[in-house]
């Protein structure tokens, strides 16, 4: 016996879906709105089209082997998705949505940041939105590493690999590759879907663009910018704030708080020395060289123009009447945070200190 409410619904259900608006929607298969924890999923109907299930008569639907009740009401769930303007979990645009939906919002006076993108529920039909602001943005030539909210939570081989990598797969094809496990698609959604969030809130503007960056950067290049328009080079301890504390920042962002510790104290002290700092940490000197070697990998992909910028600043203040202090300050940074490999801890001579020394 049919339960008519069921009827009913799905009737409605038809006629919203069937008008112009949705015509880009109907050669969608119903799995395209489908939640990972989704229950009582319609199995034998999932990889119809809807327009296949909008065409069959309801009791066809409903007397389909292994259909029940439950699964109908998931059914006429699914359907409700896909008369929504926008998937669950997507963003309308500043134009569409209250001021209180912003990214960033004011809220007695200090910054409210919306809640973390939930990526264990995502649909095909959010994954393309995402996807597809992130492509209609011109963000397909940056790196995930560069917009992940942390790169420990980002699979180091990940770290360079392109967003236009992603442009033209369904969620289906990235899960489908061979070496994307759940931990490996979740960090690419988590990226996507973060910022989504921030594109999603952006008002348009002819004349006007927005760079999306990671915000010590835009700090750093802000302050630079201003430092070489400057007739006297600033002090050393505006250089410190400005510059390498933030760097220092970043890095405990990406690698946690002992990479950060220990260029801190590289940074404090012409006297650093490894073979102490690894007795202090209880690591070999090896794994303090290797955690140093990061650094310099952490930052050019988080800040890909960092070791220009920074060498026009160098050269710049060094033209100028800088004292040995603060010359000593931006060697130091150049080699804990743009050299790379032994010329990072050795730079005179390129030769690591035999057993015992540093």
């Amino acid at each position: 016996m049919l339960d008519y409410h069921l009827v009913s619904g799905f009737e409605k259900l038809r006629q919203k879906l069937l008008s112009p608006k949705f015509a880009d929607r109907l050669d969608k298969p119903l799995a395209f709105w489908a939640l990972p924890n989704d229950r009582h999923l319609p199995l034998a109907l999932i990889g119809r089209s809807l327009n296949e299930l909008l065409a069959a008569p309801f009791e066809e639907l409903y007397g389909t082997p292994g259909i029940g009740p439950k699964k109908i009401a998931t059914l006429l769930n699914l359907l409700q998705r896909a008369s929504q303007p926008l998937p669950p979990g997507a963003i309308a645009s500043l134009v569409d949505d209250p001021p209180e939906t912003e990214a960033v919002a004011v809220e007695n006076g200090r910054q409210r940041t919306t809640e973390p993108v939930d990526v264990k529920n995502v649909s095909e039909a959010l994954w393309i939105t995402w996807r597809d602001a992130v492509g209609d943005y011109g963000l397909g030539g940056e790196t995930l590493g560069r917009f992940s909210p942390s790169l420990d939570r980002l699979p180091r081989v990940l770290w360079t690999t392109p967003l236009e990598t992603y442009l033209r797969l369904s969620l289906t094809d990235i899960r489908s590759l061979k070496t994307h496990g759940e931990k490996r698609v979740r960090a690419v959604l988590e990226v996507f879907g973060g910022l989504h969030q921030i594109i999603s809130h952006l008002a348009v503007h002819p004349s006007l663009a927005v760079r999306i960056a990671p915000r010590a950067v835009t700090g750093i290049e802000s302050w630079i910018s201003s430092a070489l328009l400057r007739p006297s080079p600033p002090p050393v301890d505006e250089m410190r704030e400005k510059l390498t504390s933030p760097l220092v920042e970043q890095l405990r962002v990406d690698g946690g708080e002992q990479i950060a510790s220990l260029v801190e104290s590289r940074l404090r002290s012409s006297a650093f020395n490894v073979q102490q700092a690894a007795r202090r940490l209880g690591m070999t000197r090896a794994r303090i060289y290797e955690m140093l070697g990061d650094v310099p990998t952490m930052i050019a992909v988080r800040w890909p123009e960092g070791k220009l910028l920074f060498t026009a600043l160098r050269e710049h203040l060094e033209r100028q009447a800088i004292t040995a202090e603060q010359r000593a300050l931006l060697g130091e940074a150049a080699t804990a945070f743009f050299a790379r490999g032994v010329d990072q801890f050795f730079p005179s001579d390129g030769r690591a200190p035999a057993d015992g020394q540093d």
